[in-house]
């Protein structure tokens, strides 16, 4: 059987252990489903009962606050919650199906207590209309009359002032008692209005003994009366109170304590449903997770031992293949793959490893053949980079040999004016002695004639001798640098103006001005020969490119610091200039645009890598056709012997390029 197949019989099984376990997880979530709807309900008529339980509480609370203190906004407050409750009832708990069967009871219980509330209104109305009339309207009355008896009492020294003042304080705490008990409903309120009421009926027939006038005893008289319908408004609204208080426990409270039992019972069976769905649900949970299990561990091990036979029936022809490709590896291409003649996906690997074989085989006999192609090509370019080097060594000694011709020139002419001064000389000395010898004798003119002469000739030997010196010295000074390449301290200036000496021949010939502005300061520690060898370069490269055919013109040497560690050199002419595929090209090396008339390209090559690479320098290339040809070339006082950086310099200013700028 082909490994595919075999994979996706053990595919199909696991599909149909899948299909079995969604399948009784599908019909476990169906219960689980259910039991938890059932869960939920309760919790959420629980939530029901709670919020009623709350509400009838505190509407119980307001029931008891208005009573004790009526006001409108109370009474307000009682009738929204009194819809809320009504609402709740009707529309929440109504379609609630755990609550829909006591919907009506506890509705009954409600309308009960809010009846109660309102014959309680009525209750508290009838009081405070007796509390007004009965209580309050003879209490002004009897304040008035203690006011006139006092009035008709003549002085404080009258027999009736004592009992009059007792009286009057009897009354005073009368009135405060008969308001405490009125608006608490204190027991201890009410003995003590009844016992200032009895001391006012006591003291007014003392009082009428010691009256002295008619007026007194009229309000006497009336006092007593009004004493009289006072003790009964007091028996009246103590009648009342007991009336509303017992309406408010039987009414209100017991309305309120029914309704909470009702809630309580129906919690109860809330909570009983809700164990009986939680057991439901972890019932219908373990009995999912059992057979899981069950069909898990059984499928399983099917899984398992099928697994094993197909890996046993791979494992082998695998390793077969295996082997003989670390024998490829190793190098071993003479062992033959086995199983190649199967049918499956193995044999496929097995052909594929013979294939990859005889690729090897042909590969070694290729790299073999590239191997000795390599070492030819290497042989090859090792060729060319010595004759490269060659070149560049070849124009380097050519620079050298234009520059032995040109100070062997300029040395020819003091040298031989020299020589034939001194040759001059001799002979004149020849002839001096000559007449010294003679017979005719010497004159003094003759003496001084020569004296003179011979002054002359020293004084232009000694000029001539010292001048062919100083081009010999300084001969030798560039040729040393230029020769040995050795890193010193060296002044710019001096190393300059040298330079130009060994460049004298050359300017003669070519009709070229030369202008050096370097400063005496500044003193390089570098190369000075790479030095001597990047100006002439520059030099012969204006003289056969910008001033061809002996046209005459400008070349201008300028040096300047730059920051505190960079030197800026400037080599201008006002030559022919260079065009912009001219300048792109100016410093790649065999580049030259005279090679007809002998030019080898290397010139400015060899300078860019001088300034770039050992003075670790960087330089730039401006030129405009027509306008001449400016070369900059920035470079560190300490060679630094590699590659510029792009470092922005020190003093602040942009750093230049290490290729070509060109300006068009």
């Amino acid at each position: 059987m082909p490994i595919r197949w075999r994979i996706l019989s053990i595919a199909a099984l696991n599909s149909a252990v899948v299909v079995v376990l969604v399948a009784l997880m599908w019909n476990g979530v169906q219960v689980l489903g259910s039991a938890w709807d059932d869960v939920r309900q309760v919790r959420d008529s629980d939530k029901i009962l709670a919020r009623l339980e709350s509400e009838t509480g505190h509407l119980q609370n307001l029931i008891h606050r208005y009573i004790n203190q009526p006001n409108p906004e109370l009474f307000a407050e009682i009738s929204h919650l009194h819809e809320v409750v009504l609402g709740t009832l009707t529309t929440r708990a109504a379609t609630d199906p755990m609550l829909s069967g006591s919907v009506q009871q506890l509705e009954h219980v409600t309308e009960r207590f809010l009846s109660g509330f309102s014959e309680l209104r009525g209750v508290q109305a009838t009081i405070a209309k007796t509390y007004e009339d009965e209580i309050l309207t003879p209490a002004r009355d009897m304040a008035g009359l203690y006011s006139i008896i006092e009035g008709a009492t003549g002085h404080r020294d009258a027999l009736i002032w004592p009992s009059l003042g007792k009286s009057r304080e009897a009354f005073t705490a009368m009135l405060v008692a008969a308001n405490a008990y009125y608006l608490s409903l204190a027991s201890a309120s009410a003995e003590e209005a009844r016992r200032n009421t009895e001391t006012i009926e006591k003291t007014i027939p003392v009082m009428a003994d010691l009256a002295d006038n008619d007026l007194q005893r009229m309000a006497l008289q009336r006092l007593n009366a009004r004493t009289a319908a006072l003790r009964q408004g007091l028996a009246k609204l103590s009648e009342q109170l007991a009336s509303r208080t017992e309406l408010l426990r039987n009414a209100i409270d017991a309305s309120q304590a029914e309704a909470s039992s009702a809630i309580d019972e129906l919690s109860v069976k809330m909570r009983q449903r809700e164990q009986k769905a939680q057991e439901t649900f972890d019932q219908t949970l373990a009995d999912i997770s059992r057979k899981v299990l069950s069909i898990a561990v059984i499928f399983l091990g099917i899984i398992v031992t099928a697994g094993i036979l197909i890996a046993l029936s791979i494992r082998l022809p695998l390793r077969q293949i295996m082997a003989a490709m670390q024998a490829i590896t190793s190098g071993d291409f003479n062992r033959r793959v086995q199983g190649t003649g199967a049918k499956d996906e193995v044999g496929e690997m097995a052909r594929a490893v013979e294939v990859f074989r005889e690729n090897a085989i042909a590969k070694r006999k290729t790299e073999d053949e590239l191997r000795a192609s390599k070492e030819k090509a290497e042989n090859a370019l090792f060729e060319l980079n010595a004759a490269q080097q060659n070149l560049i060594d070849a124009e380097r000694l050519a620079a050298l040999g234009g520059l032995v011709a040109g100070v062997a020139h300029e040395v020819n002419n003091p040298i031989g004016i020299s020589l034939t001064v001194a040759s001059s000389f001799a002979r004149r000395t020849e002839m001096f002695e000559a007449e010294l010898r003679s017979e005719t004798g010497l004159r003094r003119s003759q003496l001084e004639e020569f004296v003179r002469t011979s002054r002359d000739a020293a004084q232009q030997l000694v000029g001539n001798l010292h001048r062919a010196g100083e081009l010999i010295q300084s001969f030798k000074q560039v040729a040393v640098d230029r020769s040995h390449a050795e890193r010193r301290q060296f002044n710019l200036s001096e190393a300059t103006d040298q330079i130009v000496a060994s460049l004298r021949p050359a300017l003669k010939k070519a009709s070229i001005s030369l202008s050096v502005e370097v400063p005496e300061s500044l003193v390089i520690d570098g190369y000075p020969g790479s030095y001597g060898q990047i100006l002439t370069n520059l030099f012969l490269n204006a003289a056969n490119h910008a001033f061809a055919d002996g046209r005459s013109g400008a070349i201008t040497i300028s040096a300047k610091p730059r920051g505190n560690d960079d030197v800026e050199i400037i080599f201008a002419d006002n030559g022919a200039g260079m065009t912009p595929d001219v300048q792109r090209q100016a410093f790649d090396p065999f580049f030259t645009t005279r090679r007809n008339e002998g030019g080898t390209g290397l010139g400015l090559h060899i300078v860019y890598n001088l300034v770039t690479q050992q003075l670790g320098g960087r330089m730039m290339l401006d030129s405009r056709l027509g306008q001449g040809t400016t070369f900059r070339i920035i470079m560190p006082r300490a060679a630094k012997g590699g590659l510029a950086t792009e470092d922005q310099d020190r003093d602040g200013t942009p750093p230049w390029p290490n290729r070509t700028m060109s300006s068009t």
